[in-house]
């Protein structure tokens, strides 16, 4: 229920702080007498820059689910299972979290947490995970995704980029007015123009977003890998796991999942939601290679 709240007063200080910076700049009250609702705008952006952020967190773990043929662990099958159960409810108390489900899925080398509520989540990981790494370096892989969990990850990256979408949205169209009646000199500011211009923006603006989410995505890696460190009581495992992943292929993640897996995707260091292994594993030991990325 916090976080909801923190969502909702999150949205409506962002509507605040557009309509400020409006006002101040006269753009309100331009747009009102050219027959632009301004209040509406608002509204608009808002409601559009949230609902997909927020249908996507709302159906993550059903979603991951099937894309990925979890096997959620019910009732323990195997030795692997046990252990798999027995750590991860460890490692759930330390954090103090409700019990994630847990699930296996047949893959190369990756784990994920997801999940809207901190209590209710799915932690998997991928069998090519499982045997290509020590149990000491699958239950570090483990603390990081609780620490996900734990430190509420999957509401704020939606909360990011529910807020980032939201100002892309409405610029987008304040631009597109703006070129339309000035450049075009289209009576009420909605024709062919308006709409070129809206298009290009929310493409131009929505990647400067992409920009932010995957920065602060990058910076919360960095917390989780120090958050496994104090549920483990030691550097060393997670040290090892992060070595042990640099030397493998790993699997790719669905899009809306990437960002919380172990391991990142290929892109470049701008849009990567993960910073390099070795800046990780820096970060653990001490040295100061973070702070260029």
């Amino acid at each position: 229920m916090k976080r909801v709240s923190l969502l909702i007063a999150t949205n409506l200080a962002v509507m605040m702080v557009l309509s400020v910076v409006c006002m101040i700049l006269g753009l309100d009250s331009y747009l009102t007498e050219e027959g632009i609702d301004f209040a509406a705008l608002l509204v608009f952006s808002a409601i559009f820059g949230f609902s997909g952020a927020l249908i996507s967190l709302a159906i993550s773990k059903y979603s991951v689910k099937w894309q990925m043929n979890v096997h959620v662990i019910t009732t323990p099958q195997n030795d692997t299972e046990v252990w798999l159960m027995q750590t991860v409810t460890k490692l759930a108390q330390r954090a103090e979290i409700g019990m994630p489900e847990v699930g296996i899925y047949e893959g190369q080398p990756n784990a994920f947490a997801t999940g809207a509520r901190r209590n209710a989540a799915l932690i998997g990981v991928s069998t090519g995970l499982l045997q290509s790494m020590s149990r000491s370096e699958v239950e570090a892989v483990l603390a990081h995704e609780v620490a996900h969990v734990a430190n509420g990850d999957m509401v704020t990256q939606t909360l990011i980029q529910g807020v980032v979408n939201t100002f892309a949205f409405f610029l987008a169209r304040v631009v597109g007015f703006f070129v339309d009646k000035i450049i075009f000199r289209t009576e009420r500011g909605v024709g062919p123009g308006y709409m070129i211009t809206v298009f290009v923006c929310q493409v131009l603006f929505t990647i400067l977003a992409n920009l932010i989410v995957a920065w602060f995505s990058r910076r919360r890696e960095f917390r989780a890998d120090a958050d496994s460190v104090k549920y483990l009581g030691q550097p060393q495992s997670m040290i090892n796991a992060l070595r042990r992943l640099g030397g493998m292929e790993t699997a790719e993640l669905p899009e809306a999942m990437k960002a919380f897996g172990i391991a990142g995707g290929k892109r470049s260091s701008l849009f990567a939601t993960h910073p390099p292994i070795e800046k990780r594993i820096a970060a653990l030991q001490g040295r100061d290679l973070s702070s260029s990325f």
